[in-house]
């Protein structure tokens, strides 16, 4: 049992790694900058810039954090470096990436699982590219491996591979994989190196007549210039772009994940509304939205405000609560309840969304 350190408002459900519960987190100053001391700890130890820095000599605008990058010095991601003063990425360039990757059999726990096109094409696979590093720092990280393949700047090859473009390519073009889904981590850090390779694979199955279709897992941070072309070539090959959109409240959304919500949000907001307008006649959704229902912290006041956002673009749009479970710096949360579960389920109907789904249910307490 846990004890809110401003109202002393106690709950199996408060984490203390964030040490306040969402109500003071929404109304009062002292609860964020509580909830953010975690993350200042947790990136000091694993050797990542605590803050998007900005006081260096390059900027990098991949995605809403803006980063200045100082010399030598890499943004709040990891991946992305100043290294003599030109940006690059912690593998020298552009053309490589670190990253492991799997044959995923159909029908795979994906996200978009519930619309997806390859849920019933059995004996094929999805090539699952799971990058290092990622631009937010959530404490409910479920696949926080990530950041361990990069720790103290350094390239571990004992936790992944550095692959060029045209190897990726080559794994993806094996006659069984009809699907390639970039996550992580998160795959913005690594968009420029994700999209040529992806132009490569869409190349290469035109010239042989193949289905390869193209989907993201992404956060959604991305500059809409890198998600546009992302979405184009979903757009193109079937594919899917997957966008989690953490929490709606901006002081919730920084305290979860470690970067200014404020400006995540608008970010968030602008992307979902342009990968919608670019599906707009298309029969295959182009955009499905997540959210993680972390308990406590992402309620019906998170999830109605989410939901009520898309359903004013597209109330069709496919939405899917996901149930969580302990992980990383908020291990001592329990999953997702049942209750909770109904509870948000309900908010994004109210909010007039047609097209909901409910994640991983045998997590559900």
């Amino acid at each position: 049992m846990a004890k809110c350190k401003l109202c002393g408002y106690e709950s199996k459900e408060i984490s203390k790694s964030i040490g306040v519960c969402v109500n003071c987190l929404r109304k009062d100053d002292q609860a964020l900058k509580t909830a953010m001391e975690s993350h200042f700890k947790w990136r000091e130890l694993i050797g990542l810039p605590p803050e998007p820095p900005k006081d260096g000599e390059l900027q990098c605008k991949i995605c809403v954090n803006e980063c200045n990058i100082p010399r030598g010095g890499s943004g709040y991601c990891g991946i992305i470096w100043n290294k003599g003063g030109m940006l690059t990425t912690i593998t020298g360039t552009f053309d490589k990436a670190y990253l492991h990757w799997y044959l995923d059999p159909h029908p795979t726990n994906c996200v978009a699982e519930p619309i997806c096109p390859e849920r019933e094409h059995y004996g094929f696979y999805n090539l699952a590219v799971f990058y290092a590093g990622c631009n937010l720092d959530c404490l409910f990280c479920q696949n926080v491996q990530h950041k361990y393949m990069i720790k103290e700047g350094r390239i571990d090859l004992r936790e992944g591979i550095v692959l060029s473009t045209d190897e990726l390519a080559n794994i993806a073009m094996q006659r069984r994989v009809t699907c390639v889904c970039y996550f992580g981590g998160d795959p913005t850090p690594h968009s420029i190196y994700a999209l040529k390779v992806s132009r490569k694979i869409l190349k290469q199955a035109e010239e042989s007549k193949e289905m390869k279709r193209i989907c993201w897992e992404t956060n959604g941070l991305e500059n809409p210039k890198i998600m546009t072309k992302m979405a184009e070539l979903s757009l193109k090959s079937g594919g899917i772009v997957k966008i989690d959109w953490k929490a709606y409240t901006s002081s919730v959304y920084q305290a979860l994940t470690g970067i200014n919500g404020e400006k995540a949000i608008k970010r968030i907001k602008e992307n979902i509304k342009l990968v919608l307008k670019m599906s707009e006649g298309r029969e295959l959704p182009l955009l499905v939205v997540s959210t993680l229902v972390v308990p406590h912290y992402i309620d019906e006041h998170e999830v109605f405000n989410i939901a009520r956002y898309i359903a004013g673009i597209n109330p069709e749009t496919p939405y899917v609560l996901l149930a969580f479970t302990p992980q990383h710096l908020m291990y001592d949360v329990p999953t997702t309840s049942r209750r909770q579960m109904e509870k948000v389920y309900k908010a994004a109907q109210e909010a007039g969304l047609k097209n909901i789904y409910i994640g991983n249910p045998w997590l559900l307490r």
